[in-house]
Formats: structure tokens, sequence, C-alpha cells
């Protein structure tokens, strides 16, 4: 090596400069905040699965004492399974999306208006356990979407 010049592994050239301007600030918060995000979102697949079979297999039996009918109970179910699904492939992503992140959140937050709301709306004769049964569905789904908007604020939000 020549007297006056520095080994190519230290001299910042075109590579290294790339990598440092796409890097993130705090690649150990990113990942944790990524972490978080996984689990909180296989978390809510597996809750929001559940309850579409309760509504689906249970929808009959339960008709009666939360006073919703089954023609509300299946489509709803049926929907849940298909969010539980969604919810599932994005958790299993190398790198979870800030869109994606902001699509669930919104999802959830939407879900928690309309299941605040329909109790009050009289568009279901609920009785008082089924106007229970939904307000805790909104606290449950508002704690997911507050988890959730807490991974991607923590730096949970890839590309």
């Amino acid at each position: 090596m020549a007297t006056g010049t520095t080994p190519a592994s230290t001299t910042p050239g075109p590579a290294t400069a790339t990598a440092t301007a796409t890097a993130a600030p705090h690649p150990a918060a990113g990942h944790g905040a990524q972490a978080l995000l996984r689990t909180v979102l296989r978390i809510d697949s597996w809750g929001t699965a559940a309850f579409g079979v309760v509504l689906l297999a249970g929808g009959g039996a339960l008709s009666g004492p939360l006073g919703m009918p089954t023609t509300w109970s299946v489509p709803f179910g049926i929907a849940m399974l298909g969010g539980a699904a969604a919810l599932a492939l994005i958790a299993g992503y190398p790198r979870i999306s800030a869109r994606l992140t902001l699509t669930v959140i919104a999802a959830n937050t939407l879900s928690c208006l309309a299941l605040l709301l329909l109790p009050f709306t009289n568009a279901l004769p609920l009785t008082t356990p089924g106007t229970a049964f939904l307000l805790i569905g909104a606290v449950v789904v508002a704690v997911f979407a507050a988890l959730e908007y807490r991974g991607y604020c923590r730096g949970g939000r890839a590309g």
C-alpha cells in the first residue's frame, strides 16, 4: 500500500454512502417496533378469527340472548375470517409497510366506531347482553388499533 492512502475498507465509497443514506436512524428501534407490530397483528388475527368463528358457529344459538339475527352474524363472521386472514398475511411479511400498517389501523378504527354506533341505531334488535357484547368488542378493537399505532410510531414503518 502506498504511503498516505487509506485501505479500501475504511474509505467511504458509493456503496457506503448509499447504505448510510438508506439506513434507518435507529435500526434496533425499527427492528423492535416491527417485532411489536408483527406480534400485535398476529394476536389481532387470532382474536378476529375466533370472533368470526363464534359468530358463524354460534350465531343461531347467540341470536336469542344477544338479539343479533343470524342474517347479520353470518356475514359479519365471514368478513371477520377474511380480515383475520389478511392480518395474518400482513404479519408474515418480512417488513411491514407503513401503508399496510395504516390500513390496518384505519380498518380497526372504523370497526370500533361501527361497534360503538350499531347498538344505538336500532338497526338490530339487540338485547342488553347484545349491546354489552358489541361495546366490549369495540374496546378490544380499539386496544388493537392503539397497539398497532404504537408499533407504527415506534418506527415499525418500513418502506
